[in-house]
């Protein structure tokens, strides 16, 4: 048509693209069902973590609240390094990182859970084990912890009657520091471990049938379909949650460690939350700019430990997160 165009003497006609605003419009129009669903989450999102961004500032003032933020003083990086060189740095990042490795080495225990609950051949033997795993889940922190507090108490706590009953001595197993990691580590695990098996059951049942009954057909046994299906399938699913807990290296929540954390164990289970929140409110005189501090730098290892994981992840096998 160009060519018969320039025969006739005739510049060829051109398609007028639409420019950028109309394509967003269109883009509107045609899932706006979509959008509308979406404005909610993203305002929660907008108001509630971007807006009070602007606080962040407060790490690098002297922040007095009769002053209001932008009263205080600018003090710059004053209170980062009031962190890096007091004698509670190391020992924090330590046990933080020590209870985050400790929990990340037990992260391949939801998907152990998935894969076995897929190959159960009763459906309601199934259901039942997975009911009876998700019920931890909706167990308060408060309600864990004195029910930890109680089954481990040195006197009367059912874990040590039973010890007692076949002649062993009573453990203070709260008292013992030793103790403390595996014990925080393993509750959260049954507590956790049903609930976090449900999005790797997901990602099973959206592999095809047809792959299974190939492998079937071909004589492979359910280890080598859960090696050669199963893993592959929801190998992106894997990678992705993966990324995402190296994105928390250094936050752990504090409320589990306040409720369990006594005299005796606190050298090893005081972290970064229960040090920041004691010295930004849990105190009779405040340093909100010295705990703001100590949580930006958390964050900001935070944010590099998931650039890292999610590059070496795409680089290996091209799951990244972006």
């Amino acid at each position: 048509m160009a060519e018969k165009n320039l025969i006739a003497g005739r510049q060829p006609v051109l398609r007028r693209q639409p420019n950028l605003f109309a394509r967003i419009w269109a883009e509107l129009k045609k899932n706006n069902a979509l959008y509308v669903l979406l404005i909610l989450p993203v305002a929660v999102l907008i108001i509630f973590k971007y807006v009070p961004m602007h606080g962040v500032q407060i790490a690098f003032r002297n922040y007095k609240p009769a002053r209001g933020i932008y009263g205080s003083d600018w003090v710059g990086l004053k209170y980062f390094g009031k962190y890096f060189s007091s004698m509670q740095f190391w020992p924090l990042i330590r046990n933080t990182l020590s209870i985050n490795l400790y929990s990340l080495a037990t992260f391949p225990l939801s998907l152990i859970l998935a894969l076995l609950l897929n190959y159960i051949p009763s459906k309601g033997y199934r259901k039942t084990v997975q009911m009876v795993s998700y019920a931890p889940h909706f167990i308060s922190t408060v309600v864990m912890c004195g029910m930890l507090l109680t089954f481990l108490d040195v006197r009367t706590g059912m874990v040590n009657e039973i010890i007692k009953v076949f002649g062993g001595k009573p453990v203070n197993f709260m008292g013992t520091p030793s103790y403390f990691y595996s014990i925080y580590i393993w509750s959260g695990v049954w507590q956790g471990v049903g609930y976090g098996s449900i999005i790797y059951i997901s990602a099973l049942s959206g592999i095809p049938v047809e792959l299974h009954e190939a492998a079937i057909v071909d004589g492979a046994s359910i280890l080598k379909r859960i090696w050669h299906v199963d893993i592959p399938g929801v190998l992106p699913t894997v990678c992705i949650l993966l990324i995402m807990r190296c994105g928390d290296i250094l936050d752990v929540g504090f409320e589990k460690i306040m409720l369990l954390q006594n005299s005796l164990n606190k050298p090893i289970s005081d972290v970064i939350s229960v040090y920041t929140y004691n010295l930004g409110i849990n105190s009779n005189m405040p340093q909100y700019s010295y705990a703001s501090a100590i949580g930006l730098f958390s964050n900001v290892i935070n944010m590099l430990m998931l650039i890292l994981a999610n590059t070496i992840v795409d680089k290996i096998n091209g799951n990244g997160l972006f």
